[in-house]
């Protein structure tokens, strides 16, 4: 059996500096400290936070007043902000910089008069804190369905922004619907899906026809995990979804040659080098590792972070 590796594969640099953002934290003030929804989507992530002493919530009203509360990487809206606030809490922002531009974009255009079709899964974390930026002038499309069953007048002023997370085929066919419903529809002046999303589902579509099977590890509320999965199966490769080697079945190997492997953006790299020895083992597996894509990508830790650990020196 031959280990085809996909590179890049798992933490962008979102992922890393909201990790980064909550050890540090953890060395810098100890627990109890909180967080906003789970950091990032990932089960191992948070349980090894949980053993630490975090806690994460999914309400502010949960946060103790005068807490640090840290804002996961996949954003909050204002209302979020104004809890924590009144609650006086001491926030640090660790969402995603891309995830940020979002928002901004949702402000802008909110102010323009614009109404925004966001295209998304409406109960993800990140559509919802993009989607409370405006709420009066969001409206939240899911599928071509969606967009058919809109009533606003063709010459509504409008503008599209998309989850950062969304599979890019997926998204285009919503997009599809939307300009031929609404041709006058702007786009974003700069693509709202993210550089890792982009890259690791790039390197998926050009290495899986390569393969008998793809292995994603990730956790499955890791938006960008299921889509790898569907890309592999879009271009004819069947793909299991895991969350580490316990969720292996052997019988999913019988008469594969070649393995795909590759991670969403919230796995951490222990978990790939775990299935890599696991294969290695039972099959005596060799392991290929083409570069499909270099990143090169950092992101500075949130200036809240950066000033508590200046007061602190």
């Amino acid at each position: 059996m031959k280990i085809l590796l996909a590179n890049p594969r798992g933490f962008c640099a979102g992922v890393e500096m909201a990790i980064d953002t909550v050890q540090e934290l953890v060395d810098l003030i100890g627990t109890p400290l909180y967080v906003y929804h789970e950091i990032v989507h990932n089960r191992h992530v948070v349980e090894r936070f949980v053993d630490q002493g975090v806690t994460f919530v999914e309400d502010i009203a949960e946060v103790p007043e005068g807490s640090t509360v840290v804002f996961s990487a996949h954003g909050v809206s204002p209302q979020v902000r104004q809890e924590s606030e009144q609650r006086n809490l001491r926030m640090i922002d660790a969402t995603c910089p891309l995830v940020t531009k979002v928002h901004v974009e949702a402000r802008r255009y909110a102010k323009m008069g614009k109404r925004i079709l966001l295209v998304g899964h409406a109960e993800h974390q990140e559509i919802k804190g993009t989607f409370g930026e405006a709420p009066e002038c969001t409206t939240i499309v899911e599928s071509p369905a969606d967009v058919d069953a809109l009533d606003f007048p063709p010459d509504t002023p409008m503008i599209y922004l998309t989850q950062t997370t969304l599979s890019v085929d997926d998204a285009q066919v919503i997009i599809d619907a939307i300009k031929r419903k609404y041709p006058n529809c702007t786009a974003p002046p700069k693509e709202d899906i993210c550089y890792a999303t982009t890259n690791r589902q790039h390197a998926v579509r050009e290495m899986a026809p390569q393969a008998d099977l793809t292995i994603v590890i990730g956790s499955r509320n890791s938006s960008n995990s299921v889509r790898l999965t569907e890309i592999s199966e879009n271009t004819g490769t069947p793909a299991k979804r895991i969350d580490d080697t316990s969720e292996l079945d052997f019988a999913w190997f019988a008469g594969v040659d070649t393995v795909l492997l590759t991670a969403g953006a919230s796995a951490p790299e222990d978990l790939v080098l775990n299935v890599i020895e696991t294969l290695k083992k039972r099959f005596g597996a060799t392991l290929d590792e083409p570069v499909v894509v270099d990143e090169g990508m950092n992101f500075a830790l949130p200036v809240q972070l950066r000033v508590m650990k200046n007061e602190m020196a």
